[in-house]
């Protein structure tokens, strides 16, 4: 159900809502435990109460983050409400990690993880990764990811899915008669 392959927490949330581009997108977030699942596979922390309110700022957070990504990417200005939205949550104290049986677990509430992923989209479209951040190239996908390549030339969000299915509707039309 959720995927975590786009090189940054903050991009992997703006995947929980699929085929933006159609008339009605897939919304993977239907339910306060669809956020606390997706906050624990994402590896960010576990145990995290959600109501729907809780449910409605995460939804208001990825979006903000999705539209500012954008905007990025089209050398625009991102829309001032949505950086308000991330300053404003990122004014939380984030997620406390823990050293605990020699791993970092993190430990906080919905607040903190929201300024946690927050925080992360500000590094992000501020910081020198800003103009790797793309769109997957396949026509069936909205997914954002960090281009971490190193010739800086990635078009898919991930080859097992989006790269490989493309390569071969490309192959099979040059074959076709």
């Amino acid at each position: 159900m959720f995927t975590f392959l786009s090189g940054r927490l903050c991009l992997d949330l703006t995947t929980t809502l699929q085929v933006r581009h159609h008339d009605r997108p897939r919304e993977t977030l239907t339910a306060p435990g669809d956020v606390r699942s997706w906050l624990e596979r994402s590896g960010l922390v576990a145990g995290v109460e959600v109501d729907a309110a809780g449910l409605e700022r995460v939804r208001r957070l990825r979006e903000a983050v999705h539209d500012a990504a954008r905007a990025v990417m089209e050398h625009r200005e991102p829309d001032p409400a949505d950086v308000a939205l991330l300053n404003r949550t990122a004014c939380h104290p984030p997620l406390t990690p823990v050293l605990a049986d020699g791993a970092v677990r993190h430990h906080g509430d919905l607040d903190q993880a929201l300024s946690t992923l927050a925080r992360d989209a500000i590094d992000l479209l501020a910081g020198p990764a800003a103009g790797r951040v793309r769109q997957c190239a396949h026509p069936d996908c909205t997914r954002l990811f960090l281009d971490a390549s190193h010739a800086g030339r990635r078009r898919w969000c991930g080859m097992t899915a989006c790269g490989n299915k493309a390569k071969s509707a490309a192959y099979r039309r040059r074959r076709s008669p």
